[in-house]
């Protein structure tokens, strides 16, 4: 089966994973990954971890509708959440279990912060990956910044697309595109921003345009 508009992984790849808070509520959210879309973003992962299921499932559906035929929702979170949202995938901790996929096309990523999770993921038929931090980051502060050389070592191990998270800025897609990411995800580059619309573009054509020095290299 071939995949659909929204579970097509086409590089390079911005992804935009979601923190409501950091928005400004569930509305702001909304509204923001509504313009994210607009400049460039490819997927919105929902990582709302402290939502019940009944307050996250209505948080998915709204951005079903602003994501729909635009981008993939992906539910950082239970398989039936995202089922119900018809999400267009689900994304995975590195140690989850990974999960049954429907019978329909659908995206299964997992995070991971080595080699050795990395390449176990690929192995269980995970369809992207997203590594990091690879710089320091707010969202883990306890987290010691692995640098590009996380994905350089990934990217060269396995045959799926590699996101470089944690710490990403226009100005540092150069180094992780020349590491061997096939794109990246952020929240505070596109969250914070005064115009998420603006921020997404200018990070999509920082990827854009790296990746095709790259392309042109090889």
């Amino acid at each position: 089966m071939s995949l659909n508009f929204e579970t097509r992984l086409t590089l390079p790849f911005l992804m935009l994973i979601t923190d409501r808070r950091l928005a400004g509520g569930s509305n702001a959210l909304v509204d923001a990954v509504d313009e994210a879309v607009d400049g460039g973003v490819k997927a919105v992962q929902l990582r709302e971890k402290d939502l019940p299921p009944h307050e996250l499932l209505p948080l998915a559906r709204r951005l079903r509708i602003v994501t729909r035929d635009r981008a993939a929702l992906i539910v950082n979170g239970p398989l039936e959440i995202a089922l119900a949202a018809e999400a267009g995938g689900v994304h995975l901790p590195e140690d989850g279990p990974m999960v049954e996929r429907p019978p329909r096309p659908f995206l299964i990523g997992r995070s991971v912060h080595s080699l050795a999770a990395a390449t176990a993921a690929w192995a269980e038929c995970s369809d992207y990956l997203v590594a990091g931090p690879i710089f320091e980051t707010a969202s883990h502060r306890n987290a010691a910044p692995a640098g590009p050389e996380l994905i350089e070592s990934i990217a060269g191990a396995v045959a799926i697309p590699v996101l470089a998270v944690g710490g990403i800025t226009a100005e540092r897609v150069r180094d992780v595109v020349r590491a061997g990411a096939g794109g990246v995800a952020v929240i505070s580059a596109i969250l914070s921003a005064q115009s998420p619309r603006k921020a997404a573009q200018r990070l999509k054509n920082a990827l854009t345009e790296e990746r095709s020095l790259v392309e042109g290299v090889y």
